[in-house]
């Protein structure tokens, strides 16, 4: 159905009367209350969020403002309002061990550097073996790999102890790093499976008929798509080694090879005082390359974990 233009009226008079009119929609009082409701609502969400929020991170900022503190008023006033600056605790607490702070820092370093390491060449090549080679086996070894992630580390720390002893290892930083480089971790290798199972295996095939092997796809097709897995154990991996204390007091007991955790323990003394102003001060030290690793590697992630299938 057509409509010829030249049989519309016009309005010569320029009064507009013969314009056609159109009827704008009114809201009707129920969509207004709904209006008002849900935003009554967001605002009630947002408020209870923000409430949550401070709580959860009160005890953050209680020992921020206590690092700033004398001793004798930490435990006396619990509010997070600083009246006096006390920064002498970050210079004692610098100097108050028996080597400067830095050298657990480096120590903690050296440590957390092998780790991820470790777990990044052991656990993408564990992942490739499950994600795209066929052998005999294979589902059960699987199973036997996500069973590993159910078991304590209690339960295999004194079989291993009594391992590294026997030869040696024990006050060296290898019980800590070499375990990684023997894919260990199988939350990591099960993280890398679920992302190379959503690489199209067409790519595969691809390099598979100019001629490449498993090495070179694993080199040069899977591993560049893995960046966002990689990522994701890579900051997951320092955040939980720099933070580790059970495993570095077992194997470590010489103070010169003490890790940041270690540390941090030998501010505290139940026969003497406490230096509890220097034990935050250095605790606020150690937390910022864990806040600095999180805050720029957030968004690989967040997209490492949404492209893996644990989310």
């Amino acid at each position: 159905m057509t409509t010829d233009i030249d049989s519309l009226p016009i309005d010569t008079t320029g009064t507009g009367q013969n314009r056609p009119t159109r009827k704008r929609p009114r809201e009707s009082r129920g969509t207004l209350a709904f209006s008002r409701q849900a935003r009554v609502k967001s605002v009630v969400k947002h408020v209870i969020l923000i409430v949550a929020a401070l709580i959860m991170i009160y005890p953050l900022l209680w020992m921020v403002v206590s690092s700033l503190r004398p001793n004798d008023l930490i435990f006396q006033d619990p509010s997070i309002l600083l009246k006096t600056m006390h920064v002498q605790n970050f210079s004692n607490g610098w100097n108050a061990l028996s080597n400067p702070f830095y050298r657990y820092l480096l120590n903690s370093a050296i440590v957390v550097l092998g780790a991820i390491i470790g777990n990044l060449v052991s656990c993408s090549m564990a992942a490739y073996a499950f994600a795209r080679l066929h052998f005999s086996g294979k589902k059960m070894f699987f199973g036997i790999m996500l069973l590993t992630i159910m078991l304590p580390i209690h339960v295999v720390v004194v079989p291993q102890y009594i391992l590294f002893s026997q030869i040696g290892w024990i006050n060296t930083f290898w019980p800590l790093i070499v375990p990684k480089f023997l894919a260990t971790d199988a939350f990591f290798v099960f993280l890398m499976v679920q992302f190379i199972r959503g690489i199209p295996r067409e790519l595969d095939e691809a390099a598979r008929i100019d001629g490449a092997g498993h090495p070179r796809i694993f080199l040069r097709v899977i591993l560049p798509l893995m960046v966002p897995a990689l990522a994701t154990t890579t900051i997951f991996t320092f955040i939980w080694t720099w933070n580790d204390f059970f495993s570095q007091l077992i194997y470590l007991t010489d103070p010169n090879m003490f890790t940041v955790p270690v540390a941090l323990r030998q501010f505290i003394d139940s026969t003497t005082t406490s230096d509890w102003g220097s034990m935050f001060a250095m605790s606020v030290v150690s937390l910022l390359p864990v806040f600095l690793v999180f805050l720029f590697g957030q968004r690989f992630l967040i997209k490492g974990i949404a492209t893996t299938g644990i989310k």
